[in-house]
């Protein structure tokens, strides 16, 4: 009798390892699989309507810039930078909708009215400014940060932090949950590691949010994000 319970459980911790790590996120994207950070992990940025896809490839000439965008039009904004062969990033996550008794699952924006695009300081200057068919469209300002003309420059965000937030993201898992401070209760402060499953390479700092252990990414000056549940078996302590 105890080997036969034990060989059930050794089957179940078997099988739940193996989806854990190998499961396909939603939307078609592949969940990470190792955890260097590679051009491979990033997902390509695809205009649905379109077909047109660019790759994401890092370019020392290029910035992570941060556009804002009114009345919720971000995948417009996100299909004409696309369509322009610019690299662009919304990040959702699936919710669920009830109308009229049926429950649907949707998509929604992660963080509202924001797009993030890779490209150069000139060619987010055109989209801003010298696009007249999108006036809709403009910067997200750095408001900690003033230029020689005292005033505050556009918002980039880092390579490393921008690549760390697409892992962490790009699942489009429904329990992703854009947060601030105040709804995580954070275990120390040491900077960590998923090591396997859905969210494998990304690097944060562990906290409770909502009554679960996750894992939070921060993206300077814009906010944090939290991950799913991560089990303990699944952090790593990144050593100094």
């Amino acid at each position: 009798m105890y080997v036969f319970v034990r060989t059930i459980i050794t089957v179940w911790y078997e099988h739940t390892m193996n989806t854990l790590s190998n499961v396909e996120s939603n939307g078609g994207y592949t969940a990470p699989l190792i955890a260097e950070r590679t051009a491979c992990l990033i997902p390509d940025a695809t205009n649905t309507e379109s077909g047109v896809s660019v790759r994401y490839a890092p370019n020392e000439k290029y910035l992570w810039f941060i556009f804002r965008v009114s009345y919720g039009r971000e995948d417009k904004a996100l299909r004409f930078i696309i369509n322009n062969g610019i690299y662009a990033y919304v990040p959702k996550r699936y919710a669920y909708h009830t109308a009229n008794g049926k429950k649907t699952r949707i998509l929604k924006s992660l963080i509202p009215n924001l797009v993030f695009a890779y490209t150069t300081k000139e060619q987010a200057e055109i989209f801003v400014k010298k696009t007249p068919s999108f006036p809709y469209l403009s910067y997200y300002y750095n408001h900690f940060e003033l230029n020689p003309e005292r005033k505050n420059p556009p918002l980039t965000v880092s390579r490393h932090e921008m690549e760390n937030f697409i892992l962490a993201t790009c699942s489009m898992n429904e329990h992703l949950r854009f947060v601030n401070e105040t709804q995580c209760h954070f275990k120390g402060g040491e900077l960590v590691r998923v090591t396997d499953g859905v969210f494998k390479g990304v690097e944060g700092r562990v906290a409770r949010v909502a009554g679960q252990q996750r894992v939070i990414v921060s993206l300077k000056n814009i906010g944090l994000v939290s991950t799913a549940y991560i089990p303990t078996a699944f952090i790593s302590i990144i050593k100094k």
